[in-house]
């Protein structure tokens, strides 16, 4: 064997030494499995160079030709996959995803195995030790390069993040690996391929670069403590754990969980959390939405909440605390911990049941309490309200007018008085009867009722007259208030019955405006209000004597 050969041969022995190293020295993970993938890719190369060079047979060595590139095709995949699990911890791809990352190489490998046409590689003088290259032969120059950029993009952007410095560091020497494998590859494409011409071989340019990058890497794993069996034991012991927790990076993507959350939350490494469905089924909104404004806004902020979760055909409550987590006074991402508040739950609802008959005691003593005060206040009801047209009483305005004229008198407030009485009356109940008298009486107060204020007092003043008190009113106010209720009153027809025509109603209104003056002092305010009703019935009076439905003002 010539110096090539020999030269391929140690670099196979150097790989496969580190290949077991690793092996022997760490328990064998995800991240492990990717690894020795790659690596084992790494070691192929070396080895189909050996067997190239000891046999002369043709047909061998395009078999040790096509194993050699194989595996170096398979490089670009393998480096890919471990990139994206050493920048991104959560990685978990599904079945199709690998596919799509595998796609490229499985093309390359199919081409150069067939070699249709010597797209591939093809013998010179009837051997493989000179060789030219085909099409098939560049476009896994291209496929690979395309590979190693895309991974060093990842782990560019992984380093220029704000990850923590073990895996600043770690990407660190991924980064210069690659390049040292990449720069010894395309060297000995330059050399050995694209100037064979003019220039002598250099012999294992691309197997002492996979060796010096493997080298690289394997110090790197044993620097950092990749693959170290206390990450291991950790998630070991949070598996065993009562308290389910979750590890979100800064876009709440899951890159940690226990045992305890995904047979509850169906949640897995490499998923985003949402926060607002992982909520939708406690029923108090009001505190849900504080608490998502606090998550969303405030993320620097510890917070917390209880949640409602179907499990095994009961609800589950959940007690969900948030905190952030912080790597040199920047937020890194977040630690959610739940733990089950069922029982304690249960045992409150246990003792709200041994309560029950003492509540129902007292919401039954309640009730009667209820009921009294329901009756207490429809009789105060029927001591103030008039039963037949829901006017006030006479006796309830003579206690509010008491107030009310000692007041406006003291303050100088002007008010009025309208005292109004429905015309011919007792002929209506004659021609009519009582039921139909009863009506009239009803629908004049609904009417006159709908004109007034607020703070209006309207009142029965006894049979067919009513009283209304206007507080704050003035002389000019009081009269076109006085029009507006005899008018409305005029232009509602009440029905007396079948085969009688409906009737218009008139009423003769009796007006008193009081503006009180200064110093003015009152003594007795019933006598006072005696003599204002004699003057407003005077009024009245005078308006009946003068025809009827009009207003006079005292």
């Amino acid at each position: 064997m010539g110096l090539m050969t020999w030269l391929d041969f140690v670099f196979f022995v150097v790989l496969f030494i580190l290949f077991v190293y690793v092996i022997a020295n760490n328990v064998i993970t995800q991240l492990h499995r990717v690894y020795l993938f790659f690596h084992f890719s790494m070691m192929i190369w070396p080895l189909g160079q050996i067997a190239v060079h000891t046999t002369d047979n043709p047909h061998l060595q395009l078999i040790c030709i096509n194993v050699s590139f194989v595996g170096l095709s398979m490089l670009g995949f393998g480096w890919l996959l471990f990139t994206k699990y050493l920048t991104n911890h959560g990685f978990a791809p599904r079945p199709y995803v690998l596919l799509m990352m595998l796609l490229p190489s499985v093309f390359v490998v199919v081409g150069i195995i067939w070699n249709p046409n010597d797209w591939f590689i093809a013998a010179v003088d009837g051997r493989y030790d000179d060789r030219q290259y085909g099409l098939i032969f560049w476009l896994m120059i291209v496929m690979l390069i395309s590979y190693f950029m895309y991974s060093m993009k990842l782990l560019t952007r992984a380093y220029q993040s704000d990850a923590p410095p073990s895996d600043r560091a770690q990407i660190a020497n991924a980064l210069t690996g690659i390049g040292v494998f990449v720069c010894f590859t395309l060297l000995d494409l330059l050399l050995n391929v694209v100037l064979a011409k003019w220039l002598p071989v250099i012999p294992g340019l691309t197997s002492l670069g996979i060796v010096i990058a493997d080298i690289y890497f394997v110090f790197s794993i044993q620097k950092h403590r990749m693959f170290d069996i206390v990450n291991i034991a950790q998630k070991d012991v949070a598996d065993t754990l009562s308290v389910g927790i979750i590890v979100l990076d800064e876009q709440n993507v899951v890159i940690d969980l226990n045992s305890v959350v995904s047979p509850v939350f169906q949640l897995s490494v490499g998923t985003r959390l949402d926060m607002d469905k992982l909520l939708q089924s406690v029923e108090d909104r009001e505190k849900t939405e504080a608490f998502l404004e606090m998550y969303r806004l405030h993320p620097e902020e510890r917070v917390h909440t209880e949640i409602e979760v179907p499990e095994e055909g009961r609800m589950a409550y959940i007690a969900l605390h948030v905190a952030p987590i912080v790597v040199k006074q920047q937020i890194i991402g977040r630690v959610i911990t739940l733990q089950d508040h069922t029982e304690l739950r249960r045992l409150i609802e246990e003792t709200s049941r041994q309560n029950e008959a003492l509540q129902e005691r007292n919401r039954a003593l309640l009730l009667m309490q209820d009921e009294l005060y329901q009756a207490n206040r429809k009789l105060e009801q029927m001591a103030i309200i008039d039963g037949l047209t829901g006017c006030y009483n006479r006796r309830y305005l003579m206690q509010q007018l008491e107030h009310e004229v000692m007041v406006n008198m003291r303050y100088q407030i002007p008010y009025a008085i309208l005292l109004f009485d429905i015309d011919l009356f007792k002929t209506i109940n004659d021609a009519y009867g009582h039921m139909v008298g009863d009506d009239v009486l009803k629908l004049t107060a609904d009417v006159v009722r709908s004109t007034l204020r607020q703070t209006d007092i309207f009142a029965r003043y006894g049979g067919e007259e009513f009283t209304v008190y206007l507080p704050h009113t003035t002389r000019q106010q009081a009269e076109e208030l006085a029009h507006r209720v005899r008018s409305v009153v005029e232009h509602n027809f009440v029905d007396t019955g079948v085969g009688n025509a409906p009737v218009s109603i008139t009423i003769s209104i009796g007006m008193l405006a009081v503006e009180p003056q200064p110093d003015t002092e009152l003594k007795d305010s019933k006598s006072y209000l005696r003599e204002l009703f004699v003057k407003v019935d005077k009024a009245l009076y005078e308006a009946k004597e003068n025809g009827r439905n009009r207003i006079v003002q005292y």
